[in-house]
């Protein structure tokens, strides 16, 4: 048998095992950040990530924006090698200009859009009426 590569967990199932790039929560409580990484498919929390490609933090700062960071030549490494891109990660690329845009995304959008026109509709709405009145 070869000699197993260092943390490797439990044994050879690990080694052929599928890879995922996934979100893993770090934070406290109210306050989430996430770290974009390699992990494998079936990995128990307990397990270390096999490499970090990134962060992403949902709150918006100061400026309202929210932080991602990447890095997009390991990012291409491991999915040249088969690593599997769970749906958040791929939002987030597609947002990043990696990959085409989610359709998530897309829907996110329409339904922001159809609530600000509902909202602007009732403003002038309720301006009329009281105009009128």
């Amino acid at each position: 048998m070869p000699s197993l590569p260092s943390a490797s967990g439990t044994g050879m199932y690990y080694m052929r095992a599928a890879k995922s790039i996934r979100l893993i929560r770090q934070g406290c409580t109210n306050r989430p950040f996430y770290h974009i990484s390699v992990t494998h498919r079936k990995r128990l929390n307990s397990q270390p990530v096999i490499e970090q490609l990134g962060s992403y933090d949902p709150m918006p700062n100061m400026y309202n924006e929210k932080l991602v960071a990447l890095n997009l030549e390991r990012l291409k490494f491991w999915l040249g090698n088969g690593a599997h891109v769970t749906n958040p990660v791929a939002e987030l690329l597609g947002l990043a200009g990696f990959f085409p845009i989610h359709p998530r995304s897309y829907m996110t959008a329409w339904r922001n859009r159809k609530t600000e026109k509902e909202r602007v509709a009732a403003e002038e709405a309720e301006k009329a009426k009281a105009e009128s009145s």
